[in-house]
C-alpha cells in the first residue's frame, strides 16, 4: 500500500459561547487534540454567530443554545438557511426535550451536553464532518416522542409503506429508524452486519433528502400525521 496519504484540509470550527471562559478554554483544549482542527475566532452571542459564519465559511459550528441577542435555536435556523452544508454541534447544559427537539428541528447534526469529554467533543466533529448524525438512539427517541406529542393524531405504531423509492428492505429499516433504533440493533433484528445496516441508513438518508437520521424520522411520521 503506497505511503502517500491524501491531503485533507483541517476542519475550521467556530466556537458560538457567550461565557468567554468555556468559549476560549474549548478553543485551546480543541487545538491541542491534533493538527486537523483549525479553530476560527469565536462568537459571544448569535448575532455575532451568523455574522461569523458568513465571514469565515466554517466546517463545523459548536453552538450554545442560550446565548444573548439571538439564541442558538434561531442562529441556527438564520446559518442553514444560507450557508445548508455547515454542521451545527449543539453544546449546552440544558437537556431538556424541548430544547433538544427545537435544536435537532433546525438542523443541528448533534446535541452534546458541556460535561462532555474534550475527546467525545472532538469525535463528534469528525463524525459529523463525515456526514454522519452524531445524536445517541436515546435523543433520537426523545425528539421523536416530542414529535408524537405535539402531532398526536393518527400516527400509526407501524408505519405503512409510502411511494418513496425506497425498497421493502429500505422501509423495513426505516421504519426501525423511526422507533429510535440504533444502527446495531437493526442489525440484530434484521441479522445484519452493523456496516450493512449504515450503508442502507446512507442510501435511505440520501434518497429521502434527510441530513440525518432524526429529521427522516420526523419527515416519515408527519407522512402519517
Amino acid at each position: 500500500m503506497s505511503e502517500l496519504r491524501e491531503q485533507i484540509d483541517a476542519v475550521r470550527v467556530l466556537i458560538a459561547e457567550d461565557q468567554t471562559l468555556i468559549r476560549e478554554g474549548l478553543a485551546t483544549l480543541l487545538a491541542q487534540q491534533n493538527d486537523d482542527f483549525e479553530i476560527l475566532p469565536g462568537a459571544a452571542n448569535g448575532e455575532q454567530a451568523i455574522e461569523f459564519a458568513r465571514r469565515y465559511r466554517p466546517d463545523v459550528i459548536l453552538m450554545d443554545l442560550q446565548m444573548p441577542r439571538v439564541d442558538g435555536i434561531a442562529a441556527t435556523h438564520r446559518i442553514l438557511r444560507e450557508f445548508p452544508k455547515t454542521n451545527i454541534v449543539v453544546l449546552t447544559t440544558f437537556e431538556t426535550n424541548d430544547l433538544i427537539f427545537e435544536a435537532v428541528s433546525a438542523g443541528a447534526k448533534a446535541y452534546l451536553l458541556k460535561d462532555a469529554r474534550i475527546d467525545e467533543i472532538a469525535a463528534t466533529i469528525r463524525t459529523v464532518m463525515n456526514g454522519q448524525s452524531a445524536l445517541s438512539p436515546s435523543v433520537t427517541a426523545r425528539v421523536l416522542n416530542e414529535f408524537k406529542r405535539l402531532r398526536p393524531r393518527h400516527v400509526p405504531a407501524s408505519l405503512p409503506v409510502h411511494n418513496n423509492g425506497l425498497t421493502a428492505r429500505e422501509n423495513e429499516i426505516l421504519r426501525l429508524v423511526v422507533e429510535g433504533k440504533s444502527n446495531s440493533e437493526i442489525g440484530e433484528r434484521l441479522h445484519l452486519a452493523e456496516g450493512t445496516i449504515k450503508n442502507y441508513v446512507s442510501t435511505i438518508l440520501e434518497k429521502c433528502g434527510a441530513r440525518n437520521r432524526t429529521e427522516l424520522a420526523i419527515r416519515t411520521i408527519g407522512l402519517t400525521g
